[in-house]
């Protein structure tokens, strides 16, 4: 259950930081640019935390 739920959290930070990335491109808000992509690493870590928990059975 841990797995689906830190893959769920990957993927909503993963999209929310698309949104950021292209407004602070649009608008020239270079904050909101950086936030996006931080968030985007978030999101890919909380995604492989899932995996890892599905590889090794929620132990982690």
């Amino acid at each position: 259950m841990g797995e689906l739920k830190d893959k769920a959290k990957g993927i909503a930070n993963e999209a929310a930081d698309n949104v950021k990335q292209a407004v602070g491109k649009a608008t020239g808000n270079e904050r909101l640019r950086a936030e996006g992509e931080l968030q985007e690493r978030k999101g890919e870590a909380q995604n492989l935390k899932g995996k890892v928990k599905g590889a090794l059975g929620d132990k982690v």
